[in-house]
């Protein structure tokens, strides 16, 4: 950042309310960006709170639908994706910005096919490709979910597969 800082409200900003004291007079402390999206650090101007929070800036992004295995169509949702891989990768030490980078990952492949479906299963497999990448205990774990292991064998045969790379 340049140094100077933003106040909401002021330059013609939407008000951000605080989410501490929820007064409408926040300032930009500090602005990132990255390809896809704005990270800002903000703090409150009332001098009894000064709070700071973090609010990310995203392109509003075309409507695409997921096509589930059974025919079903839904809104793409990218809190769904950050929900499977914060489940895949609890306990385990990946910082939640890495998470984040996966589904930035994702979005930008999804949204570069031009299309306007996608099937679910391109999703899992791309999803699965990365926590392959990233920690394979995550992977094993998403795996056993998407791939709805029934049995111990199927397992072993997964882990067999990511063993022998």
């Amino acid at each position: 950042m340049d140094g100077s800082s933003t106040i909401c409200g002021v330059l013609g900003e939407k008000d951000l309310i605080c989410p501490t004291c929820r007064k409408s007079e926040t300032r930009v402390v500090d602005s990132r960006d990255d390809e896809s999206v704005v990270r800002r650090r903000r703090e409150c101007l009332d001098p009894r709170c000064k709070h700071r929070f973090t609010t990310y800036e995203r392109q509003e992004t075309p409507r695409l639908l997921i096509v589930k295995k059974d025919g079903r169509r839904e809104q793409y949702n990218r809190e769904k994706v950050l929900a499977g891989l914060r489940k895949a990768c609890e306990k385990r030490p990946i910082p939640e910005n890495r998470m984040e980078a996966v589904a930035a990952d994702l979005e930008r492949e999804l949204f570069a096919r031009g299309e306007s479906e996608v099937p679910a299963t391109l999703i899992g497999e791309k999803l699965m490709e990365s926590l392959k990448a990233l920690d394979p205990v995550a992977y094993i774990r998403f795996a056993s979910v998407y791939r709805s292991f029934r049995d111990i064998e199927s397992f072993r045969e997964e882990l067999a597969a990511l063993l022998a790379k």
